[in-house]
């Protein structure tokens, strides 16, 4: 008799929580643990839907964080204003402004407890007291440039913060932002105690060095990408472990096989294939399960349910940002639908996309290479624009590589005829 009942959905699949079928990686989550005593800001990188977000919940007690969700249409105001309602300030603005012409905010915070809420006193704050038999509550009211970072330190000094500040879906804001608040962290880690975990969407290691060279020494990444096939069987078995089933082991190697190195496809395929056999929940007793599955058609299913999406990312992005004669994105699609999967996995060069198009483009070897630079480094913020979630390539400005982020797009390109996807793009 099984000593629990986990039901399939909590077993398998892809869900908000972390699965009980977590299993602990060698180098990254060891990594980011240890990362975390350094007083350093820690970035976790990686592809679509590898373990980014998970990562972090299971190693971190909700307590010990609070968390901004970083939107396409924040600027630098509004990502420091997000961090300091996350704080627990609220934000208001005011009728002055900073001499650059910004407006001020008025930033309040209150803190209640048995034990009254202490906190200092600035020359631009003031504390007022109410109190009643059991509460004693403290209003903190400061006004503050939220365009300053030495504004948002200060504030978050006043109220004796003491927890990680988690930026998810860091790669939706703009360039710009990302490089403004790339000199911010720069300012939090010499000017206060405060580490921030920033979570994104690419594949190079060094981003935020990238646009901040000061950062260097002062941030650690963790790339959450890469799972190794025994890391992927670990999570199959952990997860047979909690429905006391047994997969034929034909059925665990093909879909080893043909996932893409991708935990969220295997995660899937486990739970369809139960949910095919009738496994709904922990079983009473020991059963296998997987006889007479495809797993190849199976995974080609799962992918295809998002057939849709990959065809709507495709019109979307080659029209660009809007109509031109070079039709420079529309180019960069085709480099990708025309190169081997295996380059895909490991990423165009630049070389090799300026290579492809000026082979096929009715400008020839006439093309501008400025043209094509422009168009790769822009490809994130298109992507972003256009309202493509999660974002499908990223173009690494350090490597200068064109990388494909979202695994199930690659298996999904591999099972398409490329002569029509070429011909839907309006190339002959």
């Amino acid at each position: 008799m099984p000593e629990r009942i986990v039901k399939l959905r909590d077993a398998f699949g892809v869900g908000r929580d972390v699965p009980l079928n977590y299993v602990t990686r060698a180098g990254v989550d060891e990594s980011f643990v240890n990362s975390l005593t350094r007083d350093k800001h820690v970035v976790i990188y990686g592809s679509s839907k590898q373990g980014k977000t998970t990562l972090r919940r299971h190693c971190l007690d909700e307590g010990d964080y609070i968390i901004v969700s970083c939107l396409n249409t924040m600027n630098l105001v509004d990502l420091q204003g997000a961090i300091l309602k996350a704080a627990g300030y609220r934000i208001e603005q005011t009728q002055t402004k900073t001499i650059g012409g910004a407006w001020k905010y008025g930033a309040e915070f209150a803190g209640e407890g048995q034990v009254p809420f202490i906190t200092k006193v600035s020359g631009k704050g003031n504390v007022g007291r109410e109190a009643n038999e059991k509460l004693d509550i403290v209003a903190k009211h400061l006004e503050i440039d939220l365009g300053d970072v030495n504004d948002i330190i200060l504030s978050l000094k006043e109220i004796n913060f003491n927890k990680y500040i988690v930026l998810e879906d860091f790669h939706y804001l703009s360039n710009e932002v990302q490089r403004a608040f790339s000199f911010a962290l720069k300012a939090f880690h010499e000017n206060s105690p405060f580490c921030f975990i920033v979570i994104g969407v690419w594949r190079e290691k060094n981003r935020l060095i990238y646009y901040n060279g000061d950062l260097t020494n002062r941030v650690i990444s963790i790339d959450a990408d890469a799972w190794t096939k025994d890391q992927l069987r670990e999570v199959i078995t952990a997860g047979e472990q909690l429905l006391n089933i047994r997969f034929e082991n034909c059925v665990v190697e093909e879909l080893l096989q043909h996932c893409f190195e991708s935990v969220a496809l295997v995660q899937e395929g486990c739970y369809r294939i139960c949910e095919k056999q009738g496994v709904v929940e922990t079983k009473e007793n020991l059963i296998s399960v997987g006889y007479g599955i495809k797993v190849e058609a199976l995974v080609r299913e799962i992918v295809n349910d998002q057939a849709g999406r990959y065809m709507a990312f495709i019109t979307n992005f080659s029209e660009g940002f809007q109509q031109t004669d070079l039709e420079m994105y529309k180019w960069l699609v085709y480099a990708v639908l025309i190169s081997p999967i295996s380059d895909l996995e490991n990423g165009l060069r630049r070389s090799q996309v300026s290579s492809i198009i000026k082979g096929r483009h009715p400008e020839g070897g006439k093309l501008n290479e400025g043209n094509i630079t422009q168009a790769l480094q822009n490809t994130a913020s298109l992507q972003i624009q256009k309202g493509i979630r999660p974002i499908i390539f990223d173009y690494d400005q350090t490597t200068r590589v064109l990388t494909v982020v979202d695994r199930s797009f690659l298996l999904w390109l591999a099972h398409q005829d490329q002569g029509e996807l070429i011909a839907e793009l309006g190339i002959a």
